[in-house]
């Protein structure tokens, strides 16, 4: 772990810390922070094997800050978000709206270079498959909500929904982490496109057909199962 990195970890340990320090509601805190329970041990662990640059570790770092932010206090009745509404005019609490925003706008460069590093993705398939990654687990995270809230008490479920009454709540999140991965992967299409000579024709090999592609399906099925009679 290098020293960029370990300031990292103290200062989400520093925030995690007092938002462990108590929270508003103890069991909606509890729920909140399984994810952290899981994905922060797996970043750290990850990072031994494989490395990601300090530009993703920072994003992913700003996004786990802001939800335990929101667990101190639980989504829907954070202040910012109470701030937020004022400034949209909204007739809600506005902080889980930010969250889910920041999802896609935060995670959307970490998970193409993931693409990049690992699956190899070039031109168009490395901004079309982060885009639908967020989609994905944006839809993933919200029906672990929906399983969640039903089994647990139904103060603490409320609260971990944080839909605030909004029966697409859980549509109008998904469409902003959307909305904030395409922002992202824009921005960086765009310096791509001022500075490297090659973008144009990275986006255009990516969707050539290779001369030697054939079908998959049946045909495979039937080369595997032709060369395990050999």
């Amino acid at each position: 772990m290098s020293r960029y990195h370990a300031v990292l970890l103290a200062v989400f340990a520093a925030v995690w810390v007092w938002a462990a320090i108590e929270p508003r509601y103890p069991d909606d805190w509890l729920l909140e922070n399984y994810l952290v329970f899981v994905f922060v041990p797996v970043i750290v662990l990850a990072g031994r094997y494989f490395r990601l640059s300090n530009l993703s570790y920072t994003l992913m770092t700003l996004f786990m800050l802001l939800h335990v932010v929101g667990s101190h206090y639980t989504y829907a009745e954070v202040p910012f978000g109470t701030t937020l509404q004022h400034w949209f005019g909204s007739g809600r609490n506005m902080y889980d709206r930010l969250v889910h925003f920041c999802f896609g706008l935060l995670l959307a460069y970490p998970l193409r270079e993931i693409f990049m590093r690992v699956a190899k993705a070039r031109g168009v398939w490395s901004y079309w498959f982060p885009l639908e990654l967020v989609l994905a687990f944006s839809a993933a995270y919200e029906v672990i909500e929906w399983r969640v809230a039903a089994r647990v008490d139904p103060s603490a479920g409320l609260a971990f929904l944080g839909a605030q009454g909004d029966v697409w709540d859980a549509q109008k999140d998904m469409a902003l982490a959307v909305v904030g991965a395409a922002i992202t992967l824009l921005a960086v299409a765009l310096i791509h496109w001022r500075y490297d000579p090659e973008f144009g024709r990275d986006l255009r090999a990516s969707l050539k057909i290779d001369p030697n592609d054939k079908p998959l399906g049946e045909q495979a099925l039937r080369e595997l199962l032709r060369r395990r009679s050999r």
